[in-house]
């Protein structure tokens, strides 16, 4: 296990090994404040042995950024010292944090009417309805203009860097969709083009940051209900996408996939963070089911297993140097000390993920 508990050095950044905490949306913030609770549920997981937190989704401060209650804000004076309360806890602990920064787009919730307020690149919703009106150029500038002033809040407040949440289908994400975005003006084009939004979000971040501040994107192919749509079918076409995003200055890419083990494309072994790390020369974290025995959207249990989803060939892949930090998404839920327990070999005493775990931050 030692390579997942070796430190890793993000530029001036250290992280003390290569566990990081997936972002996970809780909901449990009333208000849309952090609470003690939530300094105290990430508190739990740096003193465990997480090496980076990344926080759940935080709305940025843009009046259709999303809707869902108990979603903490990004913006306003008392979420901010929230947030704030949460980032000493960590540190206190020994622990790296990085806030997600989140815009829902038209990505509509459950059982829940859409916010009046939301925004899309054409209006089009993933199931190809018109609901808006195409993002006129001052939308689109207040929507990235929120996540610059969001970023240099977040270095303002401590943090040690900062995602922004540009994959599953979320306002990022749509702008990189043919589906979701059918713009003529130079916002929209092919798979190259539209990544123009995402490029000028990056930037706007990276001028509003000092210079070793650390700006994570994370990305994905799939999309919610699309879970086998490709954005790039090849790994060229992969390079030719994440090239602009290089180049405005992403310091690391999080690449979310369903199954962390499963290659990208064929004839390699390589994920979409082997292939990302390849083609860019930039630090990536992998994500995907670790140590899961169901599909990562499914409320049954996990367990520990040997071959594709358990340690034995996250280590090797590790080892292999095709990605750089491991995320861990609901084991961390149910085992707080989840590294800590790894890494002393009990992983006998990981406890199993349960739908209920969801109700509460413990």
């Amino acid at each position: 296990m030692s390579g997942l508990f070796d430190p890793f050095s993000l530029g001036p950044l250290r992280i003390a090994n290569r566990v990081v905490m997936a972002p996970m949306t809780r909901g449990l913030s009333p208000g849309h404040v952090p609470g003690a609770n939530v300094a105290q549920y990430y508190r739990l997981r740096a003193a465990g042995g997480t090496g980076l937190i990344i926080t759940e989704g935080t709305y940025i401060d843009h009046p259709g950024a999303g809707f869902m209650p108990g979603v903490p804000h990004f913006h306003g004076e008392t979420a901010l010292a929230g947030w704030k309360r949460v980032v000493d806890a960590v540190h206190a602990e020994g622990g790296r944090i990085f806030p997600q920064l989140w815009h829902v787009g038209l990505t509509e919730s459950p059982g829940a009417p859409m916010n009046e307020h939301a925004v899309g690149p054409s209006g089009i919703a993933r199931t190809g309805e018109q609901l808006r009106e195409p993002m006129s150029e001052a939308d689109i500038a207040a929507v990235i203009a929120a996540f610059g002033q969001g970023a240099a809040d977040a270095e303002r407040l401590g943090f040690d860097g900062v995602e922004l949440h540009g994959a599953h289908g979320y306002l990022i994400d749509q702008f990189f969709w043919a589906m979701t975005n059918r713009r003529s003006d130079r916002y929209g084009g092919d798979f190259v083009a539209r990544t123009r939004f995402a490029v000028e979000v990056v930037r706007e971040v990276r001028r509003r940051v000092s210079a070793h501040f650390p700006v994570c994107l994370r990305f994905s192919q799939w999309k919610l209900a699309h879970y086998d749509f490709k954005l790039a079918t090849t790994p060229d076409e992969l390079a030719r996408f994440l090239a602009p995003l290089v180049d405005a200055g992403v310091d690391m890419f999080h690449c979310s996939q369903r199954r962390f083990w499963e290659p990208e494309y064929a004839g390699s072994a390589l994920n979409l963070a082997g292939w990302t790390k390849q083609l860019t020369g930039k630090p990536v974290i992998t994500v995907g089911s670790v140590t899961l025995n169901n599909e990562f959207m499914s409320p049954a249990g996990f367990a520990i297993n040997s071959g594709a989803t358990g340690i034995e060939e996250l280590v090797e892949r590790l080892g292999r140097d095709e990605f750089d930090l491991v995320a861990i998404g609901r084991s961390l839920i149910a085992n707080p000390d989840w590294a800590s327990l790894v890494r002393a070999g009990r992983t006998a005493e990981l406890k199993p993920f349960a739908r209920e775990a969801l109700a509460t931050l413990a």
